[in-house]
């Protein structure tokens, strides 16, 4: 049997980035385009934030705001992406335990974690698909090795 109990077995590798230096309307551009709901922030390789959707909509001005359409545009487009990012994102390097990984993520209420290497450059992000699809084949895996016992 296969054991595949390392966050590098169910992470997504080389997930979509930001540069720091991006702007908060082409974050917006680029989770829309990409159908993702969060972004790494990187400079330089390392990462330094991440940005999620949510983040991105909370930071717009709200409906009170006395600006048209246009003017929020504008200053969403000046804004850098810095602004509405966690600069200290929760992470776990690749060799992490899918199970210890998994309890960060239900006990901080996490939708996903980003997954660094030992120098700080980012490797991959495990989203809770990703934890789903570990728990999906290890529950396959248990059914396997019960019917092959009875």
């Amino acid at each position: 049997m296969t054991v595949k109990n390392k966050v590098r077995d169910w992470m997504t590798p080389n997930p979509i980035t930001i540069d720091a230096g991006a702007s908060i309307v082409e974050a917006i551009h680029l989770l829309k385009e990409k159908n993702i709901r969060r972004l790494p922030v990187v400079k330089g390789g390392k990462l330094v934030g991440l940005v999620t959707e949510r983040m991105l909509l909370s930071f717009s001005p709200g409906k009170a705001t006395s600006m048209d359409t246009w003017e929020v545009h504008y200053l969403l487009a000046k804004t850098p992406v810095t602004q509405a990012m966690n600069p200290k994102p929760n992470t776990v390097g690749p060799d992490t335990e899918i199970a210890d990984c998994a309890q960060l993520i239900h006990d901080r209420k996490l939708n996903g974690i980003t997954v660094v290497d030992a120098t700080g450059q980012l490797v991959g992000i495990l989203t809770t698909t990703n934890a789903l699809e570990a728990l999906i084949w290890f529950s396959k895996q248990m059914q396997q090795a019960a019917a092959g016992k009875s």
